[in-house]
Parts: C-alpha cells; sequence; structure tokens
C-alpha cells in the first residue's frame, strides 16, 4: 500500500531520523514508539503528506485515501456535533442538496408533459439511484453509532461543537476519521482523551478495520490489544518487528543479548588474529601469513549492537512544610452544571500523606472534584483545608496553558522566584531540556515535551499536597515509569486521578470510585479495588457497566434507528413511484394527444386498445399505491 524508501529528517543540523525504510501493507497495524520527541508525530505528518522530508520518499498505491488524526484539530464554530460528523460523507451531502433541489422543482411546476419536467424525473432517479449506492439511508444510523460507541450521548448531537472540551472535539475528529472508510488510518495518540469504555470500543473497531493502522500510543495495554507490529524510532534509528509492543520489548532484548555475544567472540577473534600478525610479522617466513590475516580483518564486518537512549527524567517532588493531620475535610459537597448534577452529598476526609486514587468513567465527577479540592471550582456544601496546606496541581490539559510564543528556558523564569530562579537550568536538564533545547520555542514541542515542561514548572512552586489529573497523557512509556517512581518517593499527599491501572499499581493505598453523583472508599491499593470489584482490570469493569448501559442505549437507539430507516425507505419507495406515475401520465398524456390529431391512424394499431386500456389500469394501481405509502408515512 505505501512504501518509505531512505527517509531523512532534521531540525537545526540535527536528524531526527536518517535513512529509514519500510513498507505498509492491508492488514499491518502498527505501533510508533519512542521517546517524546524522537519524531513520532513527525514521521506521521511524513505520511500524511502534512510536510516534506529532506530526502528520501514515499510511494504509495495510485487512489489510495489516507486519514490523519492530529493532535492539534481545527473546528468550524457553529456546527453541531452531528453536522459536523456529517463531513466525513461530502459526496452524500452534495447529493442531498441535488435531490433537494430537484423535488423542489417538481413539487412548484406544472408543466407535467414538458421534456423539462420528464428529465427531473430522470435525474431524480439517477440521484436516488446514486444515493443508495453510497449508502445514504444508512450513513446517519451508522454515524449516531459511532459517535455512541466514543462517549457522546444522544443529547449531545445538536449541541455546538463550541461548547465542548478539546478532548470531546478530538472524539469528534476520530468519529469523522472512522466513517471516511480510508485505506490508511494514522492515529495520534487516540486514547489521550478517551475512558475506558470508549478505548474498548476503538480497540474492537480497529482490529477488524482490514487496511494499514500506524498508532502513535504511550498506552501499553492499547497497544497489545490492538497492533500486530512495532516500530521504534530510537537515536535516529528504526527497528521493526512483527511483534505487538510487549512481545516486541522482549525481542528487541534477545536480539540486543544475541548481538552482544557475537560482537564479544568477534573481539576475541579479532585479538587473536592481531597477536598473530605481531608475532608474524618479524619472521620473513611468516610475514605472507600476516599480510593475509591483515587483509582478513580488513574485510571483517564490525559486529554493531543497537543503540539504548538511556536517557531519563530524574524528578523529586519536595515537600514545602509539613501541614496539620487533615488535609481536607469534605461534608455534604454537591456541585452543578446548570442544570446537570454530577456530584451530590459528597463526604471525604484526606490525612496528611495518604495516597489516594481517583477511579471511574469520563463525566462522573474526578476532575470536577480535584477542581473543587484545589479552589478552581464553585460547589455546595462544607469544604475545609487544613493548617498549613498548600496545593500543587497538575490539570489534565495543563500543557495547554503554557505559551507557545516563549522559550522552554523563558517559561520556567517567569515561573521562577528570587529563591529558585538559579535553579531552573539545574530543573530543566533533569527533565531532559539541555544545551539548546532550552531555546526551543514551546509551540514547536511534542506533546510530551510540553508535558514535561508543565511538571518542571510545578518544582517552582512550593507544595505538601499533590493534585495530579491524568498526568501520564502524552508521556512516553520510560517518563511515565519515572513520574511513577517520584510520585511513590513523595512524602506528602497525593491524589490523582488517573484510567491508568499499570500507572496507578503500587502508587496508592486508597481508592474512590466515581459513579452515579456518589463515591465509595476501598481501603487498599488498586489491586484490592479491582479484586472487591471481582475483575482483573479496569476494562472489565467498564465492559460490565458498558454492557448494561449499551444494551439500553442499543434497544433506545434501534428503534429510533430503524424508524427512521423505515421513514427513509417508505420516502425513498415513494419518490419512485412517483416517477413512475409520472411517467406513465405522460404515455396516457401522449396517446390522447395522439388520438386527438390522428384518431384514425392511431386506433388502426394492434390491439390498441388492450394497450391503452392496460396502462389506464396501471396508472390506477400506482396511484393506489401511492395512496398507502403517503398513508402510512403520514403515521
Amino acid at each position: 500500500m505505501l512504501n518509505v524508501h531512505n527517509l531523512s529528517v532534521s531540525f537545526s543540523g540535527e536528524y531526527l531520523f536518517e535513512e529509514i525504510a519500510f513498507r505498509l501493507n492491508a492488514g499491518d497495524r502498527v505501533g510508533l514508539i519512542g521517546k517524546n520527541g524522537a519524531g513520532k508525530s513527525t514521521l506521521l505528518k511524513l505520511l500524511a503528506k502534512d510536510m516534506a522530508p529532506d530526502s528520501g520518499t514515499i510511494a504509495s498505491d495510485k487512489e489510495i485515501s489516507i486519514g490523519f488524526l492530529r493532535q492539534d484539530i481545527e473546528f468550524e464554530e457553529g456546527n453541531t456535533v452531528l453536522e459536523e460528523a456529517y463531513k466525513a460523507f461530502e459526496e452524500l451531502q452534495t447529493l442531498e442538496r441535488k435531490l433537494a433541489h430537484v423535488n423542489e422543482q417538481l413539487a412548484e411546476r406544472t408543466d407535467y408533459e414538458s421534456d423539462a419536467y420528464h428529465q427531473l424525473m430522470v435525474d431524480l432517479n439517477d440521484h436516488t439511484h446514486h444515493y443508495e449506492v453510497l449508502g445514504g439511508y444508512n450513513y446517519q444510523g451508522e454515524t449516531e453509532k459511532i459517535l455512541i460507541g466514543l462517549g457522546f450521548k444522544r443529547d449531545d448531537f445538536q449541541k455546538k461543537t463550541d461548547i465542548f472540551s478539546g478532548g470531546w472535539r478530538m472524539r469528534i475528529e476520530l468519529a469523522k476519521l472512522l466513517l471516511q472508510k480510508n485505506d490508511i488510518l494514522l492515529l495520534d495518540e487516540p486514547t489521550n482523551h478517551l475512558d475506558i469504555e470508549s478505548i474498548i470500543w476503538l480497540e474492537q473497531f480497529l482490529t477488524g478495520f482490514p487496511g494499514a493502522i500506524v498508532i502513535v500510543s504511550h498506552d501499553k495495554m492499547f497497544l497489545d490489544n490492538v497492533t500486530n507490529r512495532t516500530i521504534e524510532i530510537s537515536l535516529g534509528r528504526i527497528y521493526d518487528y512483527n511483534k505487538p509492543y510487549s512481545a516486541f520489548l522482549v525481542l528487541r532484548q534477545e536480539i540486543k543479548e544475541q548481538q552482544l555475544n557475537a560482537q564479544k567472540n568477534q573481539d576475541r577473534e579479532i585479538q587473536q588474529a592481531e597477536r598473530l600478525i605481531t608475532k608474524f610479522r618479524a619472521k620473513a617466513s611468516k610475514a605472507s601469513m600476516a599480510q593475509s590475516l591483515i587483509k582478513k580483518l580488513d574485510r571483517m564486518e564490525r559486529i554493531e549492537v543497537d543503540e539504548t537512549d538511556n536517557s531519563v527524567l530524574k524528578i523529586q517532588f519536595p515537600v514545602s512544610i509539613t501541614p496539620g493531620k487533615v488535609v481536607a475535610e469534605i461534608e455534604g459537597l454537591s456541585k452543578n452544571y446548570g442544570s446537570k448534577e454530577v456530584l451530590k452529598n459528597i463526604n471525604l476526609l484526606l490525612e496528611r500523606d495518604s495516597k489516594t486514587a481517583f477511579v471511574g468513567q469520563n463525566g462522573q465527577g474526578k476532575t470536577t472534584l480535584a477542581k473543587v479540592i484545589v479552589g478552581e471550582l464553585e460547589y455546595e456544601g462544607h469544604l475545609k483545608l487544613g493548617h498549613n496546606v498548600q496545593i500543587g496541581y497538575f490539570a489534565q490539559n495543563q500543557a495547554e496553558y503554557l505559551d507557545g510564543t516563549k522559550t522552554v528556558l523563558d517559561t520556567m523564569i517567569d515561573a521562577a522566584n528570587e529563591s529558585n530562579r538559579r535553579k531552573v537550568r539545574d530543573i530543566l536538564g533533569s527533565f531532559l531540556f539541555s544545551g539548546e533545547d532550552v531555546e526551543k520555542y514551546v509551540k514547536v514541542l511534542s506533546g510530551g515535551e510540553r508535558n514535561r515542561l508543565a511538571l518542571a514548572k510545578m518544582l517552582l512552586q512550593p507544595f505538601n499536597v499533590l493534585v495530579m489529573d491524568e498526568p501520564t497523557n502524552h508521556l512516553d512509556i520510560a517518563s511515565k515509569n519515572v513520574l511513577k517512581q517520584a510520585l511513590q518517593n513523595f512524602e506528602g499527599t497525593l491524589i490523582v486521578v488517573s484510567h491508568d491501572r499499570d500507572f496507578l499499581q503500587g502508587l496508592t493505598n486508597k481508592v474512590y470510585e466515581f459513579k452515579d453523583k456518589k463515591i465509595k472508599e476501598y481501603l487498599g491499593d488498586i489491586n484490592y479495588f479491582l479484586d472487591q470489584r471481582k475483575a482483573e482490570d479496569f476494562r472489565e469493569i467498564e465492559k460490565k457497566s458498558a454492557i448494561q448501559v449499551q444494551k439500553a442505549l442499543l434497544k433506545k437507539n434501534d428503534n429510533q434507528y430503524y424508524d427512521q430507516k423505515k421513514e427513509k425507505g417508505l420516502k425513498n419507495k415513494l419518490s419512485n413511484l412517483e416517477s413512475e406515475i409520472a411517467a406513465m401520465e405522460k404515455e396516457i398524456s401522449d396517446i390522447d394527444h395522439e388520438l386527438l390529431m390522428n384518431y384514425d391512424t392511431t386506433i388502426a394499431q394492434p390491439n390498441f386498445f388492450n394497450t391503452y386500456q392496460e396502462k389506464k389500469r396501471k396508472l390506477e394501481s400506482l396511484m393506489k399505491k401511492w395512496e398507502k405509502l403517503t398513508i402510512e408515512l403520514e403515521k
């Protein structure tokens, strides 16, 4: 389908990758992995032809279609969710406009016998047939099913996209992409804004996708469940194996060990040959043998061991001052967004040094309660923070608050104070911003690099309570592990909102599950919570609740969908029937005209009256069918 040959890209004289090559075939589901800034998003942009390489080629089959889910998307303001999703069907919408115009003309005109009127009937028939072939009577139902699969409710369909957050807009863009029937899908961090239920749905969709897929993701479970091939970008090279992520890591390690062993054996062989060369050179009788060994060494292809990028974050979250024993006390807390009630009569006691996880589906109030605790939202009820409590807050979209026109260094200096300004470069170095990296503008950073900068910026403010909402979004897998280690070592109080079981394991000692406007406490770690829920992981829990919700939704949606489909079908039949009636009326009108002008010649035709009466009977039958369909449609 698509062939990449000797592709190279550089920035500021340094190669992101150099002369890489691979081929995409139908059925390939590739996990594109690597550290933040390695060039993953850049490679997707090259494949999508959003940018050109410094050298190399990307060749593809003719008429191949590529869909690209970007991290940064733009929306036309004023559209509803459905209107935006329907943009995936531009050809069908053009046909709908043509059909509407033809039907409007047919309703207004009375020149039933004219050639122009007859041409309108032909156009109606042609457009209707083309519309049906392209799936025009199914696309609306298909769009609604995919939107519901991605977490939208039917009530959301007529809401303007302007009111939705970036995460929900990303879901709309993903829905459009999945509806377009592209040959190749390029997905840049598709799970960042999805809850577990929607991730499960997306996994099932992608597993059955017949084309090729390239996915940039830092969700290990998602990669293992979806991909059948892994390409890693590391230090300007790629490593390509037909294995999902976890199996790829094992295979890469085995290959590296084999390379190391082979290199050791070769080094011993080289050392032995060099000793013999030194020994034989001094003797005239052995000089030819020495020259032979020298030539052998020159021809020998030296075994190289794959380089590994061992650069890692160095994070430490220091505690500012020791707070009181009770960090926060919540009684009877409720929160509404207009008429929508999210939390109702919540009671919660947070003690010093506790490590707490907020878990549950999107929209259940986890982020809302986190924002209430840090003072970003108003609420009803009682919330009291303890003595000397200083809160550090990492929001789900923290990186979006960074100023793209500033450099990395300026961002930190502007956030620093007199006491820690001299530490700015050291902190940036710990977060892998060194040398010329600190002079980069924020707008050119990758999503993971922005998250790292946002984390670094946090360290410039004093805190003893840390509230983190989905802190692992955009972070590469190695950085996630380092962040987890830093939070385990944090000696203050921690609240973390996450869907990532692997990240939460061993991190917290208390879990609050958010569901149906309430919270439920589990006095143990995430494994204890999962054991209590009798499930191996979040996905099983979400599947159980998703199945119940989906059954109710499907029953409701199917009824509405089939009602709509039946109505479309009736309209289609009625339209075709009206075309037949108009054509039959024209035939009878033409015969009546011939009778009037050439009566004797016309009736002399064989079986004239039988044919004439048969056409009238057929017209009468068509009119009865039309009347019956019209009544059924009105009902």
